[in-house]
């Protein structure tokens, strides 16, 4: 419980910093002046979040959490808690949510949203990116978007359409592909589109690692629970909010594929995929090998596996006509062939830059959109999982104009819901 004295000073920061909580928003789209609070709002308390959260608030000395949105208490309460630990002797006058300012269930985001915050931070699984992204973006607020960006095609076209919004709104969207936030990576694509390896033959991506979070057996589902709130509590292990593994975690080397071919899309891709480890209740590959082709017949391959006790691997080799680039295995990237070339300089931490840079943009008043992009990684990702499921090549107008909705038609927490049957290729169909 707060004392009196540490309300009233709570009370004086965010009023005297901010001059008006209810005007943050406009001026924001202009540039926040040198101390001037900017309040940041956080939906989804889990791990994710709490690190973004966390960086939101180092990133700029007047930004404030002033409001959390989650599915769980138990969530908000770890966050808050976390937080207040990492951010020490500033807590006070960093993590100012108070209890009227938790939000919880489902449509908690809406009330965030609505609280009087400057800056939204999307951080819940990817199933309900969409519809948040663009309710933060219609209540003209500047974004950090957690990859992927959506988990089906439709969401990946709604998601085009509110990237339109922010860039007519001049709204900063920040995604979260940290690795083009990285200063050793994109020195490194910088030497490749520069002609360090000449042109680009093929590229080969992996991404083995032990899996994320194992289905548990049915058994230990509570007497009671919904099918909607089952699944979220577990959903990873649901491809209607996950995207399955290949697009909620290779999807930052499908990312890294995207950037080395200067975000043209592929022509079209075959993959195989299948699940080794029962799912015990859950419909997600826990492997993916994808083979994209570029129009100028370039060959991408992105491998990727969740299993435990084996060869684990996040890696990338990009092979030219004049050398070979290498990601991920040794301690900096590094060029061989006609140039030898290894990044020298002093990793910085590309989670926090994510942030430095979106706050940075707000004080000034400038612009960062990495919404296009963000798309096309994401639907890079999605295509090879639809290649995989259907056992059929798809192309890339096949992909982004897919119809299947993966999600329920209407949100209730106390819903019944049956997501869709493993997939089986050869026999389910593309949609």
């Amino acid at each position: 419980m707060n004392q009196p004295n540490e309300t009233s000073r709570r009370d004086f920061f965010l009023a005297g910093a901010t001059g008006a909580l209810l005007a943050g928003a406009p001026i924001l789209l202009k540039g926040a002046p040198a101390g001037q609070a900017i309040k940041v709002g956080l939906v989804g308390c889990g791990g994710r979040g709490t690190g973004a959260a966390n960086q939101a608030l180092k990133a700029d000395d007047y930004s404030v959490l002033t409001a959390v949105a989650d599915v769980s208490q138990d969530a908000i309460d770890a966050c808050l808690a976390t937080l207040r630990k990492q951010q020490g002797a500033k807590a006070d006058t960093k993590v100012m949510v108070d209890k009227p300012r938790q939000f919880v269930g489902l449509n908690a985001f809406e009330q965030l949203i609505n609280s009087g915050v400057d800056v939204v931070l999307l951080a819940t699984p990817p199933g309900f990116r969409p519809t948040h992204l663009r309710t933060a973006i219609e209540a003209n607020k500047h974004v950090f978007c957690e990859k992927p960006i959506a988990t089906d095609a439709p969401g990946v076209r709604h998601v085009l359409e509110t990237v339109k919004i922010a860039k007519e709104k001049n709204l900063n969207l920040v995604a979260g592909f940290c690795w083009r936030y990285a200063n050793q990576i994109v020195a490194t694509f910088d030497q490749i589109h520069s002609g360090a390896i000449g042109n680009i033959v093929a590229y080969y991506a992996t991404y083995y690692t032990n899996p994320v979070k194992p289905m548990p057996p049915a058994s230990t589902r509570p007497a009671g629970m919904s099918d909607v709130e089952w699944q979220i509590k577990n959903w990873y292990n649901f491809s209607w909010l996950c995207g399955d593994s290949i697009v909620e975690q290779a999807v930052h080397s499908a990312d890294k594929i995207a950037w080395a071919m200067k975000d043209v899309a592929p022509v079209s891709c075959v993959a195989t995929g299948g699940r080794q480890i029962p799912a015990q209740g859950g419909n997600i590959y826990d492997h993916f090998s994808v083979n994209y082709l570029y129009p100028d017949g370039t060959r991408a391959f992105l491998s990727n596996r969740q299993s435990e006790g084996c060869f684990n691997e996040n890696a990338d080799f990009i092979m030219g006509t004049d050398g070979v680039c290498t990601i991920g295995k040794g301690p900096m990237p590094r060029i061989t062939g006609k140039t030898k070339w290894t990044f020298e300089g002093q990793k910085y931490d590309m989670y926090q830059k994510e942030h430095d840079e979106l706050f940075a943009s707000i004080r000034k008043g400038g612009v960062i959109n990495d919404g296009q992009r963000m798309a096309t990684s994401t639907l890079l990702a999605m295509m090879g999982r639809m290649a995989a499921y259907t056992g059929e090549q798809i192309t890339w107008e096949q992909a982004l104009n897919s119809q299947e909705k993966l999600g329920p038609p209407s949100l209730d927490w106390k819903g019944s819901f049956t997501p869709s049957p493993m997939p089986q290729p050869g026999v389910t169909k593309f949609l």
